[in-house]
């Protein structure tokens, strides 16, 4: 068993939803499944990690035989043993490890050596990349409206406001033209500074406000792209929006539209809940395109 050494170079960053590679490993995952390493791909993989942006949809192709890709996950390996998903036992980065991007198929057919024809539903990543975007607009649009309620210093965000979306951010999940994001407002986040005190009163207010700057921002059709460290999976790569008079960015391994104006119209809305005990925030935010 020859397993690859170095992580798998990533073509989905700069908006590639086509390319041939090579077959590098397959090995059976003991459900009728097989997993499908190649030297390169242009399919997004879900992260374990952080598993905010799904798999693409896609397809192998190799001569007239084809096979979808029924899941696509962040994989590592040691030389010795393909480990997948939350079976992972080691950080991104640790020496002797590669990261990989791991095809699942639903039977055999395709072995090391062969070249195939990797194919991303358009339709699913141009939704999904939407919903991506607006997401990162709308946490930029958060914080601002969120800043009078910081005490203390805390890290800003790429904007100079404090970061709430970074400090008190549960859980993220994009989905086609649209995402939701949950924040905890605990004691762990009042200690660092905030306030909610009458935020309950104010939620209406922080909405609209955040979505007059949604709106504001997506007027300008600004420019969007995928800043890279480098074409493998775990290299460093930003999210950046070339907004009027300043340019924003955002540490992002997911897939981007290329400008506002794709968007539509963005808007958010938000939502307050108690969760055991500690309030809950949840943004909805859907871009109609």
């Amino acid at each position: 068993m020859t397993l690859p050494t170095e992580d798998t170079r990533v073509l989905y960053p700069s908006g590639a939803v086509d390319t041939q590679a090579t077959v590098v490993h397959t090995e059976p995952l003991g459900d009728g499944r097989s997993a499908v390493l190649l030297d390169a791909t242009c399919v997004h993989p879900v992260d374990a990690g952080w598993p905010d942006q799904g798999p693409d949809l896609a397809l192998l192709h190799h001569g007239a035989a084809f096979w979808p890709v029924e899941d696509c996950i962040v994989g590592a390996t040691d030389g010795s043993a393909l480990y997948i998903g939350d079976d992972i036992p080691v950080a991104k980065g640790t020496p002797g490890w590669a990261f990989v991007v791991v095809h699942v198929v639903d039977a055999a057919g395709l072995s090391a050596g062969d070249t195939v024809t990797v194919e991303v539903d358009e339709g699913l990543r141009d939704a999904t990349s939407a919903g991506h975007t607006s997401c990162h607009l709308a946490s930029l649009a958060l914080n601002a409206a969120l800043a009078d309620r910081w005490k203390k210093e805390v890290r800003p965000d790429t904007l100079g406001h404090p970061d709430f979306d970074g400090l008190a951010i549960d859980e993220s999940l994009i989905g086609p033209n649209a995402s939701v994001d949950t924040y905890r407002l605990g004691k762990s986040l009042r200690k660092k500074g905030f306030s909610v005190d009458g935020f309950a009163e104010a939620l209406a207010a922080i909405e609209a406000t955040v979505n007059a700057t949604l709106a504001e921002w997506t007027a300008t059709d600004a420019a969007v792209r995928v800043d890279q460290g480098g074409d493998r999976l775990t290299d460093r790569r930003y999210w950046v929006c070339e907004l009027p008079g300043t340019s924003v960015g955002i540490p992002c391994g997911g897939t981007h539209v290329e400008s506002l104006g794709t968007l539509g119209a963005v808007t958010v809305t938000l939502g307050l809940h108690d969760l055991e005990g500690t309030d809950v925030l949840t943004m909805n935010t859907s871009a109609t395109r």
